[in-house]
C-alpha cells in the first residue's frame, strides 16, 4: 500500500496543471507525512469509563439508593472495535450507519495528533476502528470484532424522561468514582449542557477583517465513550444533540454536508481532521486566521471556498454545473502548483498502463485518491486560496460535463508537455489533447477571474491571458451576451478544441451567432 500511494503521489506531482511551475522541494511520502495529515495521536495510561452499566449502577446507588433499587439498568449502547481487512468491509461498516473512530475513547490522550494507528497492526493495513453502537446491533458476519464494554448513556434510554431521577448527578458521580473527577467541569453547577458555539475565520480582503462562518463543517466531540456531532450552519454556529457535564474533547472533521472531503488521515479515512483540544462542556468557539496553525487555516478556508462555489454555482444562483458528488480534495503544503486530476471519479485509473500498474489496488486508490490538489506554497491569505481553489473547482464543473476519456486525453497532455519542456505551463498547443487542455484551461481561468470580482470587487483579473489559449473571449462574450450556465452548456465531450467550442456555441444561441463570432475572430492566431 504504501508503495502503491508513493506512485500515486508522484503522478499527481506530474499532472499538477495550474498557476504556474514548480513543484517545490517535498519528498511525497504516503498520507500521514507533514504534507498530508498531522501527527499520530499519543496515548496514555487507560481510564475506567464512567459510562459503563457497572459504573453507573454505582453511582445511582451513591446518589439515591432508594431508586437505584427500583430501577434496572441495562445496556443502551455497546462500545466495540471492528478491525476490517480491506475497505469493503470499511465501507460495510460505515453504510451501516456506525461513526467510527480510529483510536479508542477510555484511554488519556497525551499529545493530540489528526490519526492513530495501533502498533500492533501493520502500517499498510486498516487499524482498529472503534465505534459506540445500539444494544441492538447486528455485528456484520465475516468482520473481525470485539466488544470492549456494555455501557448507559441516559440520553438513549426513553424510560429516564419520567423516572423522577436526577441523571446529571448520577453522570457527575460515575465521573468521580471512576477516578475521573477532574474532568467535571465547574461551569456547569451540576446541570448538563449542549455544547454550542462558532466557528470563524478571517479573510483579510473581506468585511474589513471581520471573522465570518466556517460553513458546513462537522464539529465532533466526546467525553469517553459518549459522543456526538453537529455541522456548522452559513455562519458557522453549531449546537451538539447530545449534552455533557465533563470537559469535551472538540474537533473539526473537514467532510462537509454539501457532501466533499478535503484530504484523508493516515490511509483509510477520506477526510481530514484537525483537533481544538479538550474545553468545558458550554462549548468551544474558534476564529481562525492567516496567523493560525497553517493546515486548520488551509482546510477552513478551502472549506468555505469550496461551500462558497456549490452556492454560487448552485440552480438558485449562477446555474452552473457543479462539481460531481463525493468530491475529494488534498492540500500540499509544500507544492505550488494545483490540479483536477479528478481520480477518485475515475480519470487517469482508466489509463491502461498504470490501471493494469495498480492491479488489485485500483478499487481502493479510487475510493480514497484525490479529486483536486490545492498546492498551498505561497499562498499566505484566503484570497490567494480563493484563486486557485474556485479554478480547480471550474475544472471540475467542466469534467462533470464531459467524462473519463476526455479528461485522460487532456491529463496525458499536460504530462507529455512536463516531459518535454519541464514546466507546468501548458505546452505550446501542440499535439494530442491540446484542444481539450485550451478548451478546459480557458473556462477554468475565466471562472476564476468571475467569482474573484464577484468575491472582492473591482475590476475582473485577466487570469491566464499569457498562454496560448484565450480565456479573455469567454469573458467577452460574458459581458456582452451570454451567461456563465449558457457557457458551459457548450463544455460537452465533442468540444475539445477552441474551433468546436465556438461551433458549440454557435448551434446552441443561433440568435447571438455574430456576436459569438466577432469574439472568436478577436483571438486568431
Amino acid at each position: 500500500m504504501k508503495g502503491i500511494v508513493r506512485v500515486v503521489l508522484l503522478l499527481l506531482v506530474t499532472v499538477s496543471c495550474s498557476h504556474g511551475s514548480g513543484i517545490g522541494d517535498d519528498t511525497y511520502d504516503v498520507p500521514g507525512s507533514s504534507d498530508v495529515a498531522h501527527d499520530m495521536i499519543l496515548l496514555g495510561e487507560k481510564l475506567e469509563d464512567p459510562y459503563t452499566v457497572e459504573n453507573v449502577e454505582a453511582a445511582l446507588k451513591s446518589v439515591d439508593p432508594v431508586k437505584a433499587a427500583r430501577t434496572d439498568i441495562s445496556a443502551t449502547d455497546i462500545y466495540a472495535r471492528f478491525l476490517p481487512k480491506d475497505e469493503k468491509d470499511y465501507e460495510s461498516l460505515v453504510n451501516s450507519g456506525l461513526e467510527l473512530m480510529d483510536h479508542p475513547m477510555d484511554y488519556r490522550i497525551i499529545k493530540e495528533g489528526d490519526y492513530y494507528h495501533d502498533p500492533e497492526i501493520q502500517d499498510d493495513e486498516i487499524t482498529w476502528q472503534y465505534a459506540v453502537v445500539d444494544k441492538d446491533f447486528k455485528f456484520p458476519e465475516g468482520i473481525r470484532y470485539e466488544i470492549l464494554d456494555h455501557c448507559y448513556i441516559s440520553e438513549n434510554d426513553a424510560a429516564t424522561r419520567s423516572d423522577g431521577i436526577d441523571w446529571n448527578a448520577v453522570e457527575r458521580e460515575a465521573y468521580r468514582i471512576t477516578g475521573n473527577e477532574d474532568m467535571l467541569s465547574v461551569n456547569t453547577k451540576g446541570s448538563k449542557v449542549h455544547p454550542s458555539g462558532r466557528i470563524t475565520i478571517v479573510d483579510d480582503k473581506l468585511y474589513g477583517g471581520k471573522p465570518f462562518g466556517v460553513s458546513g463543517v462537522r464539529v465532533m466531540c466526546n467525553a469517553f465513550v459518549k459522543f456526538s456531532s453537529a455541522y456548522t450552519d452559513r455562519d458557522g454556529y453549531y449546537k451538539i444533540p447530545k449534552s455533557y457535564s465533563s470537559k469535551v474533547r472538540y474537533r473539526l472533521v473537514f467532510k462537509n454536508k454539501k457532501g466533499f472531503a478535503i484530504g484523508f488521515n493516515k490511509i483509510l479515512i477520506p477526510a481530514s481532521t484537525s483537533t481544538l483540544g479538550k474545553s468545558h462542556p458550554d462549548g468551544k468557539s474558534v476564529e481562525i486566521t492567516k496567523d493560525s496553525e497553517r493546515k486548520l487555516f488551509c482546510r477552513s478556508a478551502i472549506n468555505n471556498i469550496v461551500y462558497d462555489y456549490f452556492e454560487k454555482c448552485g440552480e438558485d444562483s449562477m446555474s452552473v454545473t457543479l462539481p460531481p458528488s463525493n468530491l475529494r480534495i488534498w492540500i500540499f503544503q509544500n507544492m505550488h502548483a494545483s490540479s483536477a486530476i479528478m481520480m477518485h471519479h475515475g480519470a487517469v485509473l482508466n489509463n491502461t498502463l498504470i490501471s493494469s500498474f495498480l492491479g488489485p489496488y485500483k478499487k481502493l486508490v479510487k475510493i480514497f485518491m484525490p479529486d483536486i490538489t490545492i498546492g498551498a506554497k505561497g499562498c499566505e491569505d484566503y484570497s490567494s486560496l480563493y484563486s486557485v481553489t474556485c479554478h480547480e473547482l471550474a475544472n471540475a464543473s467542466h469534467f462533470s460535463r464531459v467524462n473519463s476519456s476526455y479528461w485522460n486525453t487532456y491529463l496525458k497532455y499536460i504530462i507529455s508537455s512536463y516531459i518535454a519542456d519541464g514546466t507546468m505551463d501548458y505546452g505550446n498547443g501542440d499535439g494530442d489533447g491540446s484542444g481539450n487542455c485550451e478548451v478546459s484551461e480557458m473556462w477554468a481561468y475565466f471562472m476564476e477571474s468571475k467569482l474573484f470580482a464577484l468575491r472582492y470587487g473591482g475590476d475582473i483579473p485577466s487570469l491566464g491571458t499569457s498562454y496560448w489559449f484565450y480565456p479573455q473571449i469567454l469573458r467577452y462574450l460574458n459581458e456582452r451576451c451570454l451567461t456563465c450556465s449558457d457557457i458551459i452548456k457548450a463544455l460537452v465531450p465533442s468540444v475539445n478544441s477552441r474551433g468546436t467550442l465556438k461551433d458549440k456555441l454557435d448551434e446552441l444561441y443561433p440568435d447571438k451567432k455574430n456576436m459569438i463570432d466577432q469574439a472568436f475572430n478577436r483571438y486568431n492566431d
